[in-house]
């Protein structure tokens, strides 16, 4: 390995460091100076994995146009590594950038193709998550049950690879499929399974995520005070780690609070006495 590419692989790793704990700009950095290494060597696995970072920061940040670019680079550059397994996860985070610019149609038609290749080369992880994606499309066009036999098929496989995590996702996306649907028993089932999951992890994230969702089922049936109480527990997590939903989960809870103060008092009902 040359000096060049060990700067490369060293730049890499500290920028998945900084991504993995949200500071964006320093990764973005890091793997901007990666890729210079990775130009002059004309190393096309280390431009492939550098380009691929580069692709994945600059969609968590808005940037969907320059993600774009980075990601069809490394395209080209599987493709003549001959790299399916490789091909089948930039198309899928192609259609990732369609799904977030609401371009349901495109996202997809990159999703189905990604299948394509996963299915191919039995690349079952792969598959589950996308699964939950074409769930979403699915979802956010009005096709509601086929949204949840993606889910279902999602939850499966993350059953099956021992991927708790997956299922707690794939039970959430269910129960706010039937929110969509309004069933709320099965909804608010459903996100207490992916809440209980998400607890038995310790994973706190998981666990205000299925909050979230039951809050609003609460909410739509009038559960003021459950919604409330769940909610404050959602704003502690965004709190805590600086979640971009604190500002308006703030708002909503206090919103909450002034309706349940409005409200009249019950008082214990007294029986006439005959």
């Amino acid at each position: 390995m040359t000096l060049r590419n060990s700067l490369s692989e060293e730049l890499n790793r500290q920028g998945n460091e900084h991504f993995s704990r949200g500071y964006y700009t320093e990764a973005y950095t890091c793997y901007a100076k990666a890729l210079e290494y990775d130009r002059l060597t004309g190393d096309q696995r280390a431009l492939v994995a550098t380009l691929g970072n580069l692709g994945n920061i600059c969609a968590v940040s808005g940037r969907r146009d320059s993600a774009q670019a980075h990601y069809l680079e490394v395209l080209e550059l599987q493709k003549l590594l001959g790299d399916e397994k490789g091909i089948g996860t930039t198309l899928a985070n192609l259609g990732n950038l369609r799904a977030d610019a609401g371009e349901w149609d495109l996202a997809r038609a990159y999703y189905l193709e990604a299948l394509a290749l996963m299915t191919k080369t039995h690349d079952e992880s792969a598959q589950a998550v996308l699964f939950s994606d074409l769930g979403l499309v699915a979802r956010e066009t009005g096709h509601c049950e086929e949204a949840i036999q993606f889910y279902e098929r999602s939850l499966g496989l993350m059953r099956r690879l021992g991927n708790q995590g997956g299922v707690a996702d794939a039970w959430r996306m269910i129960g706010r499929t039937f929110l969509v649907q309004k069933r709320y028993d099965e909804a608010i089932a459903c996100c207490q399974t992916s809440q209980s999951v998400a607890e038995r992890l310790h994973d706190e994230l998981r666990a205000s995520g299925a909050r979230y969702v039951l809050v609003q089922c609460y909410e739509e049936i009038g559960r003021l005070q459950d919604a409330a109480d769940l909610l404050e527990q959602v704003v502690q997590m965004d709190r805590k780690y600086r979640l971009p939903k604190l500002e308006e989960n703030t708002q909503r809870l206090k919103t909450l609070r002034t309706h349940l103060a409005d409200q009249p008092r019950s008082w214990p009902r007294r029986e006439v006495q005959a």
